[in-house]
């Protein structure tokens, strides 16, 4: 079993780059699926979560071959072969093939998705806006049937809930559907927006008019093309976090600081200092920071994505801050795990109540999902003592090859594999 083990109180100091971002780059696996025509990512992450989906789409027909940071897709022998449990549980994003499927052949079967543990989040708006289109949904033992033997139809479709997810789909779907579709109250995340340019290279006609519609008329065939993924927004974040709680001066480049106003807003409204370049963060902490309260919303709001990160740097500030999650409602996977560190919270309904302390003590505790993970590697990062970090598993989904990105900041963290127990042990 594989574990972090972190020694903190290292300030950190240098360069760290920015990786593409994964939650563009999943639903772009996808929507290569609906051309015959080869279609290549640039700036692709090698996570667990590209590996997986890139698994599924070759176990329906496709190509994905990961070479060097790119990415090359091709459709042409993709099929609408069922995706099974097998698959389909180890991420959410595997049911963003419903779409393309749906849109290509007229019909889908894939299995219930799975994913972090982080709340209810349905696929009753996916599939309300594939009905729409024309579709007929059926559950069975646990997958989920569309049909649409005529082809999908263009149509106006409101979402309950600005889901970026049922917003992907639904794009997607209506790019090869008769007419046009209107998507309103959908979301407006940059990875939508990098989601709808890679459409448009393909030769769909996707426009966002405004911040509450996106407008898709429906083409008879998409090409193949050339792609650059978006940065991650959410990793850049991540690491301005770690230099907030930690101290130090590092600049975050690969990133266009547009993209974290709502984390540069909250940085500096804690005292932390923060200097934007044309495609780079810079943070510097001199570990005074005081407590700020922050709320969880769509974008562009601050994202879920962070909160959990945010918690942990709240942790180690002066005073008290309130953090409330209003996305997911079960996202508090990390607060038991940083309380055992010496974190003081306390959950109220959806909001957590940190009271900042002088330091965290290191601790042996566990990742319960891809951005507790980050939260309890920043955790440790300050902490006093050494700390182990299990359940890398979900870290991996997320980030790669963290702890040498953060050791050649200066921190004191390894990668380790715990030595299974041998027969002579086990017979003592």
């Amino acid at each position: 079993m594989d574990f972090y083990r972190v020694k903190g109180e290292k300030p950190l100091y240098g360069t760290i780059k920015t990786e593409g971002a994964k939650n563009a780059v999943l639903p772009e696996i996808a929507a290569a699926m609906l051309t015959e025509e080869p279609v290549k990512l640039i700036n692709v992450p090698y996570l667990s979560d590209v590996r997986n989906m890139g698994a599924i789409c070759r176990l329906a027909g496709g190509l994905c071959d990961y070479n060097k940071g790119s990415l090359l897709l091709d459709g042409q022998y993709f099929t609408n072969k069922t995706i099974p449990y097998e698959s389909a549980c180890k991420l959410r994003t595997s049911f963003l093939f419903a779409g393309p499927m749906l849109a290509r052949f007229g019909k889908m079967k894939i299995s219930l998705p799975g994913g972090c543990n982080i709340g209810t989040r349905p696929i009753d708006l996916h599939l309300k806006g594939f009905e729409k289109m024309g579709a007929c949904i059926n559950f069975d033992s646990g997958f989920v049937e569309a049909y649409a033997p005529s082809g999908l139809n263009g149509a106006e479709i409101y979402l309950d809930f600005p889901s970026v997810g049922a917003t992907e789909n639904i794009m997607m779907a209506a790019c090869l559907a008769k007419g046009r579709t209107l998507i309103f109250n959908c979301a407006q995340e940059p990875e939508v927006r990098d989601l709808a340019a890679l459409l448009c290279k393909m030769g769909a006609v996707v426009k966002m008019p405004d911040s509450e519609c996106i407008l898709i008329e429906g083409q008879s065939e998409l090409k193949g093309t050339v792609h650059s993924v978006l940065p991650d927004r959410i990793e850049a974040g991540t690491y301005m976090l770690a230099v907030a709680a930690t101290g130090g001066n590092v600049e975050i480049t690969g990133i266009e600081p547009f993209l974290l106003q709502p984390i540069c807003a909250k940085l500096r409204e804690s005292g932390v200092k923060i200097s934007e370049g044309i495609n780079s963060v810079k943070v510097e902490s001199d570990r005074k920071a005081h407590s700020v309260d922050v709320k969880t919303l769509p974008y562009p709001g601050f994202p879920t994505d962070l909160q959990a990160q945010i918690t942990a740097f709240l942790s180690t500030t002066t005073g008290t801050g309130v953090v409330t999650e209003t996305v997911f409602e079960s996202r508090f996977n990390h607060i038991g795990e940083l309380c055992r560190m010496g974190a003081g919270i306390r959950l109220e309904g959806r909001s957590a109540i940190i009271e900042g302390c002088n330091h965290l003590t290191g601790a042996s505790v566990t990742a319960k999902d891809l951005r507790a993970g980050a939260a309890l590697v920043i955790g440790a990062l300050c902490a006093r003592g050494e700390t182990k970090i299990f359940g890398l598993n979900h870290i991996d989904r997320g980030y790669h090859n963290l702890s040498e990105k953060l050791e050649k900041l200066g921190a004191d963290i390894e990668r380790c594999q715990e030595p299974s127990e041998s027969v002579g042990t086990l017979l003592c």
